[in-house]
């Protein structure tokens, strides 16, 4: 039985149920708006340390907005708390450096910007694809439907975004994401070596593809 926004109530018969409701942030009753903490569709609006614009009030995780995971949550609370103790050093958080991973079968996982988002901002870009199915390891492991994508600025070779859609691409894109935090060009990434025969391969191939260079295509 299921109760629609308006009242009415539907009946629905099958043999399995998805609940794909989403995350949403409760903020309700706490007296932010007597406070004047801004808010913006249901979330507080926060700096990448995690202040919002009332002095003395900082927000993290849920509350502070997409994206929504346990990861983001974490991190931004270490950043909040160090900012708050004056600790030297401290980063504000880049979101656009927090990897997304969906724990499906197969898992897809991803960091930065997309291709389509690459070109709405007006980067010129190089795309890289790899598929699992060229993989000696994906192949040895009955795992052997997926790709790697990564997205490079033409210029100067900064890696933009990666996606992948696989097996363990969810334990993969972290090395996209420490590239990504330590400002990796492509030229550093062709020059790393890769273990053999390993799924992380791939991760090297794709970036030799955006240049024309892959190997095992």
């Amino acid at each position: 039985h299921v109760e629609m926004k308006d009242g009415r109530v539907e009946k629905i018969t099958a043999d399995r149920m998805i609940s794909a409701v989403g995350v949403q942030g409760n903020i309700e009753g706490l007296g932010l708006e007597a406070l004047g903490v801004k808010t913006d569709r249901g979330c507080v609006v926060i700096d990448g340390y995690g202040k919002t614009n009332v002095p003395g009030i900082y927000a993290i995780g849920d509350v502070a907005g997409p994206p929504m995971l346990a990861h983001k949550a974490e991190h931004e609370g270490v950043v909040c708390i160090e900012k708050i103790a004056d600790f030297p050093g401290v980063h504000a958080t880049d979101k656009l450096k927090i990897p997304g991973c969906t724990y499906c079968n197969p898992q897809v996982a991803s960091v930065g910007l997309t291709e389509a988002k690459a070109k709405a901002e007006g980067w010129d870009i190089r795309v890289g694809r790899f598929q699992f199915a060229a993989n000696g390891k994906a192949i040895a492991l009955g795992e052997d439907q997926g790709f790697i994508k990564t997205i490079f600025d033409k210029k100067t070779g900064q890696l933009l975004g990666a996606h992948m859609v696989g097996a363990e691409v969810t334990e993969l894109i972290q090395g996209f994401v420490v590239a990504m935090n330590l400002e990796t060009t492509e030229e550093e990434l062709m020059h790393t070596i890769f273990p053999h025969p390993t799924l992380s391969e791939m991760m090297k191939e794709s970036v030799l593809d955006a240049y024309g260079r892959a190997l095992n295509a």
